[in-house]
C-alpha cells in the first residue's frame, strides 16, 4: 500500500483511502492526506503503468449528487471531492488523440483501445452497421487471437459483450470478417486497427452531456478535437471549429457557446439539470479548447463566466496542448515498455448495462453548416436513423415500473427483428438519477379566457335614464371612499414622522438610517462625478483634487473601475448586436 505525503511542512496525521479503478477494470489504491494534490495520484498510476504519454488521461470521480467531474491536478483532492472517505475514482482517458498514427509507444495505444472499448460498449461511439462488424472484428481478433475451429464454438462471438444491442446477425458478421480478413494480426495491430476506424467516426471523443435545447428538445453536448459538436438522438446538427468558437459561458444552468456561422455571429444556449452539471460543461470545454486550439500552454488565458456586477467562476487549463504532447512523444527515446493485456471475453462492467435499454431520439433537420463543417460532410455509409416503430424507452430505477417483464420480452422480440440497426447514445448511462424524457403534456389545453354566451334576456347596449343616474351616484360614492383612505394614509405618515405612533425602536432606528444614507448618496454621488469627471475650476474643488489622497483613488481605484465598467458595457453591446 502506498502512501503519499504531502510537501507542506505541517504533517496531518489524518490519512485518507482512495480507490482508483483502471481502464480494464482491475484495481489499485493508496493512501492520501488532505493536503495531497490531485497531480500526485495521477502520476502515481502513470508510474503504475510506466506510461510517459500521460497527458492524454484523466482521473474522473463522481459526487452523491450523481455529478460526474475531472480531479484537478493543482488542487488538493480533499477540497475537491465532496463524499466521505474512502474515494472512489476511474483512470480514463480525457482528451482523444486527434490522429492515432502520431502516438508514439504501444502502451498508449493499448490504453486508448480500451477507453474506445468501454465507449463501444456504453453506446458512445455511433457507427453503421458494417463498421460495428469491424470494431467487433478488431476486438475479437485483439483478444483470441486467428480463428480456430477446434477452441471457437459456432457462437463463440456471443461470449463477448461488445456492444449494447448485439443483435445475432452482427455476431455472425463478426464472426465472418475475424476468420477471413484479420487472419495473422497480432493484439498490437488489431488494436492499431481499431483506433484507426473509430477515429474516423462522427461520435469518436465525445462525452455526451444531456441538455436541453432553447425549444426544450433533448440533446447531446460533445467536444471533440474538431470543434463543439450537439447531437439530437443519433444525428449531428451542429458542428463548431475551435476557430469559430469565441467564449464558452455559463449562468445557472444555462450554458452559451459564442461563435459564428458562414462569418455571421451566432449564439448557442443550452439548459441543464443542476448549476452543478453546466459548470461540469462549461470546464470540460475550456479544457477541449484549450487542448486543442492552441499552439502553446503559455497562450492559454484564464476563462471567467463573471456576470456583469458579480466575479462568476474562473478557471484555467493548467496542462499541456496536443501539440507539445505530440512534440513530447516525438522524443521519447526508451525501450517500449512490456504491455501486460487481460484477456477478457466478457466485459466486467456493470450487469445493469447489459439488461438497459437505448433510447433513440427523433432528430430535427440539421441547419445550416458552418464553413468549416462543410468540409467534414459524412458519407451515405453514416449513421442511419431507426424507425419510430423500434424505438424503447430507457427504465430508471428512479422511476416505478410495473410491467418489467413484458419490456423485456418485447426489447428481446425487437432485437431479434433488427436488421442494420446503428448504435445510439444511451442517456440512462449519463443521467443515472433522472431520465430526460419531457414531461407527458395533454393534447387538449385549457383557455385562459373563456367569453361566456350571452343570456335570452339580456339587454341591449342602451340604458335608460335611471340606470345611468343610478351608475352614477356609485362612481361618487366609490370616489369618496378613495379620497378617505387617502386621508387615513396621509394622517398616518404624519403621525409615524412625529413620533405620535409608537412602533419597534429597532424598525425607527433602522427607517432613520436609510432615509440620511439615501440623503447622502444622492448629495455625495453627484459630487464625486463632478470631481472626478467634470473639468470646473471651482476654489474648493480644485483644491479636493489636488490632494494626495484624492489622486491615489482615482488612480487605483476609480480609472480601473471605469475601464471595467465600459468594456462591460461593450460586451453587452456586441451580444445584443449579435442578436
Amino acid at each position: 500500500m502506498i502512501r503519499f505525503r504531502s510537501s507542506s511542512i505541517r504533517s496531518l496525521s489524518a490519512e485518507m483511502k482512495c480507490t482508483v479503478r483502471l481502464l480494464d477494470d482491475s484495481e489499485i489504491s493508496c493512501h492520501i492526506q488532505r493536503e495531497t494534490k490531485g497531480q500526485f495520484l495521477i502520476d502515481h498510476i502513470c508510474n503504475y503503468y510506466s506510461l510517459l504519454e500521460k497527458d492524454y488521461f484523466g482521473i474522473r470521480y463522481v459526487d452523491p449528487e450523481k455529478q460526474r467531474h475531472w480531479l484537478e491536478p493543482n488542487k488538493s483532492i480533499f477540497k475537491q471531492m465532496k463524499s466521505h472517505p474512502p474515494y472512489t475514482m476511474c483512470f480514463r482517458v480525457k482528451f482523444y488523440p486527434h490522429e492515432p498514427l502520431k502516438i508514439k509507444e504501444e502502451l498508449t495505444r493499448y490504453l486508448l483501445y480500451l477507453q474506445i472499448k468501454r465507449d463501444i460498449f456504453h453506446g458512445r461511439l455511433l457507427c453503421s452497421f458494417s463498421d460495428a462488424a469491424y470494431l467487433g472484428a478488431c476486438i475479437v481478433q485483439a483478444e483470441l487471437g486467428d480463428y480456430d475451429p477446434d477452441e471457437h464454438p459456432e457462437n463463440y462471438i456471443s461470449d463477448f459483450k461488445i456492444f449494447p444491442k448485439q443483435s445475432q446477425k452482427l455476431e455472425k458478421k463478426i464472426a465472418e470478417m475475424h476468420k477471413n480478413e484479420f487472419r495473422g494480426q497480432s493484439p498490437a495491430v488489431a488494436e492499431f486497427n481499431l483506433l484507426l476506424k473509430a477515429n474516423s467516426l462522427e461520435t469518436y471523443g465525445v462525452d455526451p452531456h444531456p441538455c436541453k435545447d432553447s425549444f426544450g428538445t433533448t440533446t447531446f453536448l460533445g467536444f471533440t478535437a474538431a470543434g463543439f459538436v450537439v447531437f439530437q438522438g443519433n444525428k449531428r446538427i451542429h458542428l463548431l471549429k475551435w476557430c469559430d468558437v469565441y467564449k464558452l459561458k455559463f449562468e445557472g444552468k444555462t450554458f452559451y457557446v459564442f461563435g459564428a456561422q458562414k462569418e455571421k455571429k451566432a449564439v448557442l444556449s443550452f439548459h441543464t439539470s443542476t448549476p452543478a452539471a453546466c459548470k461540469h460543461l462549461w470546464k470540460c470545454g475550456v479544457e477541449n479548447q484549450a487542448f486543442y486550439k492552441y499552439a502553446k500552454s503559455s497562450q492559454i488565458k484564464t476563462m471567467s463566466s463573471s456576470k456583469i456586477f458579480f466575479k462568476g467562476s474562473r478557471f484555467r487549463y493548467s496542462g499541456k496542448v496536443a501539440k507539445e504532447v505530440v512534440e513530447a512523444s516525438s522524443k521519447i527515446q526508451r525501450e517500449p515498455p512490456e504491455v501486460h493485456r487481460t484477456n477478457i471475453t466478457q466485459s466486467r462492467s456493470s450487469p445493469s448495462l447489459n439488461k438497459q435499454l437505448i433510447i433513440n431520439m427523433e432528430p430535427l433537420q440539421p441547419l445550416l453548416p458552418s464553413p468549416c463543417e462543410e468540409e467534414e460532410i459524412p458519407s451515405d455509409e453514416g449513421i442511419q436513423l431507426p424507425k419510430e416503430e423500434e424505438i424503447s424507452v430507457p427504465v430508471t430505477s428512479s422511476s416505478p415500473v410495473k410491467d418489467t417483464g413484458k419490456d423485456v420480452d418485447l426489447a428481446i422480440e425487437q432485437e431479434e427483428k433488427m436488421k442494420e440497426e446503428p448504435l445510439t447514445i444511451s442517456e440512462l448511462v449519463y443521467n443515472p438519477s433522472a431520465s430526460l424524457l419531457p414531461t407527458p403534456v395533454d393534447d387538449e389545453i385549457d383557455m385562459l379566457f373563456d367569453t361566456c354566451p350571452r343570456a335570452e334576456n339580456e339587454k341591449d347596449d342602451t340604458d335608460s335614464f335611471e340606470e345611468l343616474e343610478a351608475d352614477e351616484n356609485a362612481f361618487l360614492i366609490a370616489e369618496e371612499e378613495e379620497l378617505k383612505e387617502a386621508r387615513r394614509a396621509l394622517r398616518w405618515s404624519y403621525d409615524f414622522l412625529m413620533g405620535n405612533i409608537e412602533v419597534n425602536a429597532f424598525v425607527k432606528s433602522f427607517s432613520r438610517l436609510f432615509l440620511v444614507g439615501l440623503g447622502l448618496l444622492l448629495f455625495v454621488f453627484p459630487l464625486f462625478l463632478v470631481l472626478l469627471e467634470s473639468d470646473l475650476q471651482i476654489s474648493f474643488l480644485h483644491e479636493i483634487r489636488q490632494t494626495p489622497e484624492f489622486q491615489q483613488f482615482h488612480i487605483e481605484y476609480y480609472c480601473p473601475l471605469r475601464q471595467w465598467m465600459a468594456c462591460k458595457i461593450n460586451f453587452i453591446r456586441d451580444i445584443l448586436g449579435s442578436f
